[in-house]
């Protein structure tokens, strides 16, 4: 039987992605974010720290102003300016954090306990006098005496605390320690106890999982673990190890998880690594031919859940090391059947082009199996010629002119590059004959200096199907939009 019982989530991504250097989002995009996580069932929505500017408390009050089911928080010290801010902003509740550690209290703060206690408990009173929930938080907690800060927590409760958050700071916690902390901390405490990891040593899903086994009501996260240093939780690490490990109901919309990270990412210009748990882009890839053969039998044999309970979808790999398994699957998913001497063809041909260091797409895997199979299809949408003007006192503008089923049309866009001015350009173009959407863009370059050849992947969807597709030339735009069309005709095709 599962010790976890009535656990609520406080995302801090608004504040934290920020506290990441280079990350600087705007109103509306925190907005945008703050949206997609009310949807995801968060119950607690951390939107940023009110004292820092005028800009932020102007994200803040628009995203109170959205009339969220989550509770709104801002972040805040232990001082009655930070409170005001935060009123200023109609939030729902406030983080009022205040150090607790030895170090924090007496180099950064330059002050003892008892000063730092008076300032807690005052903070925590004026922010009750004014109708705002208060979850009191020690910073650093992981370096403060615990009978201490039990202390502190106990206070600050009895002069009306809602919460209490327990910060490990700079992710020295492992979690056998955290299992007991958190057992002592829950029996003392008579208000829900929080836990708020950071991963500098990689712990802190592992310690997060470990505090709320321990008794903890609460945890801190953030999307795809984004953060100052080696960033927080990463929510969708926790919230699927506790469905599907602990069989815990969290409330999530899990199959909404991978669409957020794709959100949280894009904003926040901040990439997700390829080997990232669960929303990464190799964690539900195949490519080795017996872990293929395995899927070709159950999926489960190599992945832990279904992709599809995230948001996601399988995805086979083709490349030198393909088998005939692989192969099959990934026409399975194409809707081809081949007989035997076909395969042996088409593998033939896909091991041969890996063999010179290229990804078989998609659509190189269909081009070879049609060819393989006699099948032939003339592309429906054929470029004829495209111009770009680009500069930097020149917007980005592209015309393109198109054959679409046998018409000719000529279309213009802009855009925020040349590449992306081309796109939209064609999209125009083709837009009364299919939706096309550019969900992913990659570009790699084969070969060194100025003249190097360079790969460009794209990814494209419409009505729920996704394809990739390659375009590979010494122009980047060029080959941007040979990936584009090929994308596009296997998309279309009837």
């Amino acid at each position: 039987m599962t010790l976890f019982e009535n656990i609520r989530f406080l995302d801090t991504t608004l504040r934290d992605g920020e506290q990441t250097p280079g990350v600087a989002l705007k109103t509306e995009e925190k907005v945008w974010i703050a949206r997609k996580l009310d949807d995801l069932g968060v119950n607690i929505i951390e939107a940023g720290s009110a004292i820092t500017s005028e800009g932020e408390r102007e994200a803040i009050r628009a995203v109170t102003a959205e009339g969220l089911d989550a509770e709104i928080c801002s972040y805040c010290r232990i001082m009655q300016q930070d409170v005001d801010y935060a009123l200023e902003c109609d939030v729902d509740s406030i983080h009022l954090v205040a150090p607790v550690s030895d170090l924090h209290i007496n180099v950064k703060l330059k002050k003892d306990r008892e000063a730092l206690k008076e300032m807690a408990l005052s903070a925590t009173e004026y922010a009750k006098d004014h109708g705002l929930i208060v979850e009191l938080s020690g910073e650093d907690a992981s370096r403060a005496d615990l009978d201490f800060l039990t202390d502190l927590y106990k206070a600050g409760v009895e002069v009306g605390a809602d919460r209490v958050c327990f910060c490990d700071t700079v992710g020295l916690l492992v979690p056998e320690r955290t299992t007991e902390i958190f057992k002592e901390l829950t029996s003392a405490i008579d208000v829900p106890v929080a836990i708020h990891c950071h991963n500098d040593f990689g712990l802190a899903v592992s310690n997060t999982i470990a505090a709320l086994n321990g008794g903890a009501k609460e945890a801190h996260m953030t999307i795809n673990g984004i953060g100052e240093r080696a960033g927080n939780t990463a929510l969708e690490e926790v919230v699927m190890v506790l469905e599907w490990l602990y069989k815990y109901d969290t409330g999530i919309k899990t199959d909404e998880l991978y669409k957020t990270s794709r959100l949280v990412s894009r904003l926040t210009g901040l990439a997700v690594a390829s080997n990232k748990p669960l929303v990464g882009g190799n964690a539900f890839t195949h490519e080795a031919g017996i872990h293929v053969h395995g899927l070709l039998a159950d999926t489960s044999t190599y992945e832990p859940i279904t992709p599809e309970s995230i948001g996601r979808e399988r995805q086979i790999v083709l490349g030198k090391h393909a088998g005939k398994s692989s192969v099959t699957l990934a026409l399975k998913e194409l809707g081809l059947d081949v007989d035997e001497s076909q395969l042996n063809e088409i593998v033939g041909r896909v091991k041969e082009l890996g063999d010179h260091g290229k990804r078989v797409t998609d659509a190189d895997l269909q081009t070879i199996a049609e060819a393989v199979l006699d099948i032939y299809r003339e592309s429906k949408v054929k470029l004829e010629e495209f111009t770009v003007v680009s500069g930097n006192k020149a917007i980005p503008t592209a015309s393109v002119r198109l054959t679409v089923d046998g018409k000719e049309i000529v279309e213009a866009g802009i855009g925020d590059g040349p590449v992306d001015a081309t796109f939209e350009g064609i999209r125009k173009a083709i837009s009364g004959f299919a939706d096309i959407q550019l969900e992913e863009y990659h570009v790699d370059a084969i070969t060194g200096g100025t003249d190097a050849l360079v790969e460009v992947l794209v990814k494209l969807s419409r009505e729920g199907k996704m394809v990739t597709s390659r375009g590979a030339r010494t122009d980047i735009i060029l080959a941007s939009v040979e990936a584009i069309i090929n994308g596009i005709n296997q998309l279309i095709q009837d």
